[in-house]
């Protein structure tokens, strides 16, 4: 492990993707084993991780194919008929927006009917494709409380009259699963998978994941008109700017009607002012009217000017810019005295004496 370095984890997966493996799946091996070595340099078995940074470039991330309303009513109405199993767990992922591993591992116990409420404490995950274990949710706000619509209720209420409810040993975590097989054991992710896919074909809807199906429920929410802030708690991302990065084509028109929002403001506003009349030229006040009328009517108002008074002499027909007569200091500031060796004390120290000599 101390001899490796990140020239051979590149020329790995250089020669993977030679043979033909594809850039996503090679990516995911690459960041299992950045994450397998980022636990040994946290546990100081190595100084740093040779993994880091990543051997190739992550690969952009593929447009997602996302049914319309139309498509999904149809798909949910033959399913309803052809597979009752795979209808109400999908009304549960539509209706909700949760993961296709939260669905598959929640049990009677943590859903709550008449609350219209359920809560996300286990994910159901599938190791090599082969053994199955209950783990926790993908992230620390996915594991939370998730509304109810009435639609969805109905579905777990018909799933719960047509399926029998296993009960069991309260510690085995395999106990009590909403969606599971007739024996109670878990239900494999690719088996549901791959009877999905069959039934939307016979449908004639097109080919997506379960996982799209989360896309979806975020799709109708953002175009019906619901904050991204709302949104993003429905779907229990851990951070908003997630819901942002991943659905920002869908806030697109949203930015236009804020847009439009603000122009429609302005010109209703405009429109109401102009009912308004305006005011002639010969009424509207001169830009100094303060000046032009306020000074005569001071003028006329204050006490007559005494031929003593020091604006008496002004020329008629000048305008005075004050109607009190200037003040004047006529005060004398009286010399400092002097000392009698013809020093007087300075305004500030001064050497040591504290003296300077005095100004003729």
């Amino acid at each position: 492990m101390d001899e490796l370095g990140h020239r051979h984890i590149a020329a790995y997966a250089h020669t993977q993707l030679d043979s033909g493996r594809g850039p996503v799946t090679v990516h995911r091996c690459l960041a299992t084993l950045s994450s397998a070595l980022g636990d040994a340099v946290r546990q100081h078995r190595l100084a740093h991780n040779p993994a880091r940074p990543t051997a190739i470039p992550r690969p952009a991330t593929p447009e997602r194919r996302v049914w319309t309303p139309q498509e999904a009513v149809r798909f949910l109405d033959y399913c309803h008929d052809a597979d009752p199993l795979i209808a109400d767990l999908c009304e549960l992922l539509i209706g909700t927006g949760m993961r296709k591993g939260e669905a598959l591992g929640l049990h009677w116990a943590d859903v709550h009917l008449p609350e219209q409420v359920l809560y996300v404490r286990y994910a159901l995950s599938a190791v090599n494709n082969t053994r199955l274990v209950i783990t926790t949710p993908k992230t620390r706000a996915s594991k939370n409380w998730v509304a109810l619509s009435p639609r969805v209720i109905k579905a777990l209420e018909h799933h719960a009259a047509t399926t029998r409810i296993h009960t069991g040993d309260p510690s085995d975590l395999f106990t009590g699963l909403v969606f599971c097989r007739p024996d109670g054991q878990p239900l494999r992710p690719q088996t549901v998978l791959d009877r999905f896919r069959k039934r939307a074909k016979e449908a004639g809807v097109p080919r997506i994941t379960l996982h799209d199906l989360r896309h979806l429920a975020a799709t109708l929410t953002l175009t019906a008109g619901i904050p991204l802030t709302i949104v993003s708690k429905t779907l229990r991302h851990s951070t908003l700017s997630t819901t942002a990065n991943i659905y920002s084509h869908l806030t697109h028109q949203a930015a236009h009607d804020a847009v439009n929002a603000i122009d429609q403001t302005l010109t209703q506003t405009d429109a109401r002012s102009s009912h308004h009349p305006h005011w002639p030229t010969w009424l509207r006040p001169h830009r100094d009217h303060t000046n032009q009328h306020h000074n005569p009517l001071r003028a006329l108002y204050s006490p007559a000017l005494t031929p003593t008074s020091p604006s008496a002499s002004q020329l008629q027909g000048t305008r005075a810019t004050t109607t009190r007569p200037p003040h004047r200091n006529t005060r004398k500031k009286a010399a400092p005295a002097t000392r009698g060796n013809g020093l007087r004390p300075a305004k500030t120290l001064v050497g040591t004496t504290g003296f300077e000599p005095a100004t003729p």
